[in-house]
């Protein structure tokens, strides 16, 4: 065996057996530096600086700080108040508004649990209360949550694009109408599903009224999104800014934010971190030691000769990634595979933004895949439910994102259309 496929092996038998991952890759990048290949022990500090000294991993702890900031605050909610004001002449108006209102949150947030907590809190009670089954309320919500990491600004996309080598702005603008897409399919399978219970009205004042209590609260999104597409800042100067816009209308102007909540934030925000970017710094420095062995053009050549069509490489990679996503959270499978799997997917002709796209679609079902799923075990946390409830209500809507994840995989100009340069 190969000493690709062996490191490729002792990963996900280390990983399934439950070490944590930054000790995983930090042993492995060790060992590889001292006794397989041609340098020193003190490249993996350096490559440590290296990967630390990377300006875009700012934008991590600045979108969560920002994300939980509104979460603890008023944003969340009159978002929501836009969003049922909107939805409510359509079947199923509460549930269109509770996949509509996670899709604007994640545009903020750029985390899947954040976006489920921040919005799943408030609209499951709103949900059962207004006659929908709980097994599908707690389904919608569990599995709209996942727009978190798809809609951008997307924090598993910065982690793939420092990974892959690709700017992280094209990864965002990439991210648009596959996001887009997976919240009309939840849309969808919304308003299926209650197309026999009544309808609401349109009511001009109550949405007039839900616009002006929530102008400034929608035009977060619209702040970070058009500044980073329209060039005039960076991913990591939006995060900034996400956090000052965030305190300033949470505290300044709607005052529904309290400073012990502001703490709390910033210490949920460090917790998450600490371990983020142990994992990434080793991550760096075991993808330059792949990169100098040339560990992923022989695996490219090894695999060329067994899978010779680039569509039979895209399923044999959707399948690989789902198993993955049933195992590994979406940061380890990112920091694992993303290194190993983009040449292959450039020797098959595949844009690697659009790849991006294809792991992150892939490992976002795998937030609803037992026995790792994220959002199954937040999902019971939040709503206090069992378990096994959660992961039976979340089946139709993964199996709805998996039809998703075939128009991406397989329509690679939804992905690329925006792209400069592509």
């Amino acid at each position: 065996m190969s000493l690709g496929y062996s490191l490729i092996l002792f990963l996900i038998v280390s990983l399934v057996a439950g070490l944590p991952l930054f000790v995983i890759l930090g042993m492995v990048a060790t060992l590889c530096y001292t006794f397989q290949g041609n340098a020193d022990l003190v490249d993996v500090i350096e490559d440590i600086y290296y990967a630390a000294d990377k300006e875009v991993l700012l934008a991590i702890p600045l979108f969560i700080l920002a994300g939980n900031l509104m979460t603890h605050g008023a944003i969340a909610r009159r978002l929501i108040r836009i969003a049922a004001s909107i939805t409510a002449p359509l079947p199923a108006g509460l549930g269109v508004a509770a996949v509509l209102s996670c899709t604007l949150f994640a545009a903020i947030s750029g985390s899947s649990p954040v976006t489920l907590i921040a919005i799943g809190t408030m609209m499951y009670p709103a949900l059962v209360e207004a006659g929908y089954s709980r097994g599908f309320s707690v389904g919608l919500l569990a599995s709209a949550g996942t727009l978190g990491i798809i809609i951008p600004p997307s924090i598993p996309m910065i982690i793939f694009s420092i990974m892959a080598s690709v700017p992280v702005t094209d990864m965002f603008i990439a991210g648009i109408f596959p996001g887009l897409l997976l919240s009309a399919i939840l849309m969808c399978y919304a308003m299926y599903h209650g197309r026999k219970m009544p309808r609401g009205r349109w009511s001009t004042p109550e949405f007039l009224a839900a616009l002006k209590s929530g102008f400034l609260s929608l035009l977060v999104p619209l702040i970070i999104l058009g500044g980073i597409y329209s060039g005039f800042f960076t991913a990591t100067e939006a995060a900034a800014i996400a956090v000052a816009v965030a305190l300033i209308i949470e505290l300044g102007i709607y005052r529904e934010l309290k400073l012990p909540l502001v703490w709390k934030s910033m210490t949920d925000t460090t917790e998450m971190l600490g371990m983020i970017f142990f994992i990434l710094l080793f991550a760096v420095s075991f993808n330059k030691y792949l990169i100098i062995e040339q560990i992923p053009q022989n695996l490219v050549q090894d695999m060329s000769s067994v899978i010779t069509s680039r569509y039979g490489f895209l399923i044999v990679v959707n399948i690989l990634l789902l198993i993955a996503g049933c195992f590994m959270d979406i940061m380890s499978a990112i920091l694992v595979f993303a290194p190993l799997l983009t040449p292959m997917a450039l020797h098959y002709g595949i844009h690697p933004v659009h790849f991006g796209i294809i792991m992150i679609v892939n490992l976002e079902i795998g937030y609803l895949t037992p026995p790792l799923g994220i959002n199954l075990f937040v999902a019971a946390a939040a709503f206090k439910l069992p378990l096994g409830e959660v992961i039976r209500s979340s089946i139709v809507p993964a199996l709805m994102l998996l039809g998703g994840l075939v128009v991406v995989t397989f329509w690679p100009e939804l992905s690329l259309f925006l792209v400069p340069g592509k």
